[in-house]
């Protein structure tokens, strides 16, 4: 009998929260895209014909972080942009999602604010949320939150660099959330508040201009960094000069004075670059003057499909 009371203490399993979270997600069902019918599930009627793709990310292990410091608000725009910032590269409009949480104990208040901050992001945006799931993992030390988002594209462009391009790229807001292995294994229990920023979301500014401006190629700089760019090079290189304004902040330069190098950094962080565009020459100033954060960082060369880089940390000329 007391081990069930202890089990009963543990996790309450009929969610005593689940209707205040339900009114919260309903808040989200008036778009322009969907119409939603409440139910055992919801039922979604979709007000649009386009081609639709969908995108499922989480924050990984740097919810530890999150859930050491409570800092939950940034843990849910870590989710959301980690999604939304990979739909861009399909040029998609969200318009839908669904989340998982996973913590590590049964704290009802960290699950409605979870939920409040999410339907705060998705109403700024137009995204229904339609449904999630809870669960309360007593054998973590972590906050997970998994999100899977809808997003449907007007016009299906091809996202390829062209050899000429100049490449821009976009100021990260520091370390996102990717590399968070070995940021734990290189920091130990060295906490910085800057491990806890949230996620840069460049889905907002972009989709407007990339419908507006020819866009040839784009690159969200997350797991695997700058290898990324790889995939979009068969038969060229892509050329990045240290001669830009987007530099490292200082939690790189921090990680870098461990003694990780430059090849390592460049291909497990994005050191101070999120996200990538390749443009012809005419629209390459147009598109840094129109985008906050911007600089032109190099160019599309014919090639062996290899990114050059000239080390922000070092001076030297790094291949990856």
């Amino acid at each position: 009998m007391l081990k069930y009371f202890m089990i009963r203490l543990m996790y309450d399993v009929t969610k005593p929260y689940r209707y205040k979270i339900k009114e919260l997600i309903q808040s989200t069902w008036d778009t322009p895209w969907v119409s939603i019918q409440d139910g055992i599930y919801s039922l979604i009627t979709k007000k649009f014909d386009y081609p639709e793709v969908d995108h499922t990310d989480g924050i990984g292990t740097k919810g530890e972080y999150h859930w050491q410091h409570k800092t939950i608000r940034n843990a849910v725009i870590d989710a959301l942009a980690m999604n939304l910032n990979d739909l861009v590269l399909m040029r998609a409009v969200p318009y839908k999602l669904q989340n998982h949480i996973i913590i590590p104990e049964d704290n009802h208040q960290i699950i409605e604010e979870i939920v409040f901050y999410l339907v705060q992001e998705c109403r700024k945006r137009d995204i229904a949320i339609t449904g999630g799931e809870t669960s309360i993992h007593n054998n973590t030390t972590a906050l997970d939150l998994s999100i899977t988002v809808s997003g449907f594209i007007q016009e299906v462009k091809p996202n390829q660099f062209r050899e000429g391009d100049i490449l821009i790229g976009i100021a990260s807001s520091g370390l996102h959330s990717n590399g968070f292995s070995k940021v734990r294994a290189v920091l130990g229990d060295i906490f910085y508040p800057e491990l806890t920023e949230p996620t840069r979301i460049y889905s907002d500014e972009l989709l407007p201009l990339i419908s507006k401006y020819q866009v040839n190629g784009m690159m969200h700089i997350t797991g695997g960094a700058f290898t990324k760019l790889k995939d979009l090079l068969p038969g060229l290189n892509a050329v990045i000069t240290k001669n830009h304004c987007l530099l490292p902040q200082k939690i790189f330069h921090k990680l870098y004075a461990s003694g990780i190098s430059d090849e390592e950094m460049y291909s497990t962080f994005n050191c101070g670059i999120g996200f990538v565009l390749s443009v012809s020459k005419e629209y390459a100033r147009v598109l840094t003057e129109a985008i906050k954060d911007s600089d032109i960082i190099g160019i599309i060369t014919k090639g062996e499909g290899k990114v050059i880089i000239r080390s922000a940390f070092s001076g030297k000329q790094v291949e990856l």
